[in-house]
């Protein structure tokens, strides 16, 4: 999967010098074919150091899904929550201006 991404990549920026990807440190990211693939694209893996969900943009975003449709809400029904996480997607929108300065790669490294 890994690797059709990274042709997926290339394919859009095909005139692009080196590509940089920014991986956490699931272990198919370090799959030997996975980075065979990524230097015959020219395509630089970058791994985020261990346990950093600080610097991986995603779990910046679970965490505030989290924040939105957990805090202090109890679902009856496995379906109340389903519809909860699915609304929250559907309206996303509505949080533009908090994601955008939580989503940021500027960030402080203590």
């Amino acid at each position: 999967m890994i690797k059709q991404l990274l042709e997926e990549m290339r394919k859009d920026y095909p005139t692009a010098g080196k590509i940089y990807v920014f991986l956490d440190n699931a272990r198919y990211s370090w799959n030997k074919e996975v980075r065979l693939k990524a230097k015959k694209l020219n395509i630089k893996l970058i791994f985020l150091p261990p346990y950093s969900p600080n610097l991986n943009l995603i779990e910046r975003l679970w965490k505030f899904l989290k924040k939105k449709i957990r805090k202090n809400v109890y679902y009856h029904t496995f379906k109340e929550f389903k519809k909860a996480v699915a609304d929250f997607f559907k309206n996303i929108a509505q949080y533009e201006t908090e994601l955008k300065s939580l989503l940021t790669l500027k960030f402080e490294i203590i």
